[in-house]
């Protein structure tokens, strides 16, 4: 029987008093990345027994709003791109990149 590979993706979160975010890190060793810092953080995970998305949604308590709104417009396009790939479903994908144009514009990060 062949040896199957393990791929690990660790994520820890620094917690002040009150349990807010102070900071954030992650590691992936098969991606080269160790221990880098990020101020937001969006995970989600498919519970197929449930049929429902389950989430974590975390920031740091200085995760800047105006870069929160440009993370969030490219956490957008980038789940237009997945759903792409998922699905082949070109039609939406167009309304959804759509949405993401629509997103900027209205955010004024087109500026």
């Amino acid at each position: 029987m062949a040896k199957v590979h393990t791929s690990k993706i660790e994520l820890n979160v620094e917690l002040d008093e009150n349990r807010v975010p102070e900071k954030l890190t992650w590691s992936a060793q098969d991606g080269g990345v160790s221990n880098e810092e990020a101020k937001a953080m969006m995970l989600s995970v498919w519970d197929s027994k449930a049929q429902e998305s389950l989430r974590i949604d975390l920031w740091t308590k200085d995760m800047p709003v105006d870069e929160m709104k440009v993370f969030f417009h490219q956490t957008l396009v980038s789940m237009s791109d997945t759903f792409k790939r998922a699905t082949q479903d070109e039609k939406m994908t167009a309304t959804m990149k759509d949405f993401c144009d629509y997103f900027a514009e209205k955010l004024e990060l087109n500026k």
